[in-house]
């Protein structure tokens, strides 16, 4: 399978996004619209854009950013407890069909200010067990009509979507995305989801976890088409070596420097892929030559943990060596996110076109 490349807007009320310059309209629909329209007009297939309460609505972004585009495909991070399925199945099949079957979905399960919108913090078991009942479901009601479940988290009767999303070739629906390191969401992976995504881990590490998760769908069954595996990383580029490196280090000296003014996220370290992201500086500055572990020593959280560092050919080999254990989808970013769309569209893809 091709690889296929997004980018990431961070949909934030805040400004100054991991570097991103200051501005009152960092995140009005003519600033977001400017960096959805450079992602057509520089390789990109569409970009994911970050959920969490507290956050501008991602399906209302997505919608405003489709009706201004002709080919960027949102991929519209979404909350089980924040959505009820049927609602959020007959919003996307919408949305789906008003843009020709541009939406992709990322369904997050990671812990929220979920009291804020009337949701219960239950343990990690019970989080995953309705991830998964919500996945169902959404396939379900995408795919077939008059659709009755029964489930511990969910029920509907007679449940019809309409409009009906369209097939286009081998999508039958929107893909959906999912993420998660814990056991218990790498069952729900296996089974449920289209792609898994994981975050900026060493090669080692990445395929350790698609062998697992190649192994557990054999053993659990999975029903739909081989789950396929996606990368979310921060990608520091540069025209050379030397420069990536010299930035990178004085970024970090910025984040190391500012981090008693940063806010804090109270979840940073409680989810298992996280953690994993955290214990890397342990082994090291730079692993895999290019993997840069310190930013998550001064406040990156996220994808914003660990960076891949170099010119445009030393990153573009860093990611073919990920294509090669079987990663086919990746989402890249970097602030200042506006010029970083250009620079890296303009010099990172063409050296990663199949």
């Amino acid at each position: 399978m091709s690889a296929e490349f997004l980018w990431y807007i961070p949909n934030q009320v805040a400004p100054g996004h991991r570097g991103e310059p200051v501005s009152a309209r960092h995140n009005s629909l003519d600033t977001l619209t400017e960096q959805a329209v450079a992602l057509e007009q520089h390789g990109w297939r569409g970009a994911l854009l970050g959920t969490g309460w507290g956050r501008p609505d991602t399906f209302t972004v997505a919608a405003a950013l489709a009706a201004r585009t002709t080919t960027f495909e949102p991929l519209v991070a979404v909350r089980p407890g924040y959505w009820r399925p049927a609602h959020f199945a007959a919003a996307a099949a919408t949305l789906d069909h008003l843009t020709g079957g541009r939406v992709r979905v990322n369904v997050v399960s990671g812990k929220d200010d979920l009291a804020a919108y009337g949701d219960a913090d239950g343990d990690q078991a019970d989080r995953y067990a309705r991830t998964r009942e919500f996945l169902q479901l959404v396939r379900r009601l995408w795919t077939q009509e008059h659709v009755d479940f029964r489930g511990e988290h969910f029920q509907v009767t007679g449940s019809t979507v309409q409009p009906r999303i369209e097939p286009r070739g081998d999508r039958r629906h929107p893909t959906l995305y999912f993420g998660g390191a814990s056991e218990a969401a790498e069952r729900v992976a296996a089974t449920e989801a289209d792609v898994q995504l994981f975050w900026g881990e060493p090669l080692a590490g990445v395929e350790e976890r698609i062998d697992r998760l190649r192994t557990l769908e054999q053993r659990l069954g999975r029903a739909h088409p081989p789950l396929q595996f996606g990368l979310r990383v921060t990608t520091f580029v540069r025209d050379t070596t030397e420069e990536a490196w010299a930035d990178a280090e004085a970024k970090v000296a910025e984040l190391a420097r500012t981090r008693g003014t940063a806010p804090v996220d109270r979840h940073r370290g409680t989810a298992v892929g996280q953690q994993r992201l955290l214990d890397l500086a342990a082994r090291g500055d730079v692993l895999d030559d290019h993997l840069y572990t310190a930013p998550g020593r001064f406040g990156g959280g996220g994808a914003g943990t660990t960076w891949l560092v170099g010119s445009p050919e030393d990153v573009a080999k860093s990611l073919r060596r990920y294509q090669d254990l079987g990663v086919t989808h990746f989402v890249l970013s970097d602030t200042p996110y506006l010029r970083e769309i250009r620079r890296q569209g303009d010099q990172l893809l063409p050296l990663l076109r199949d």
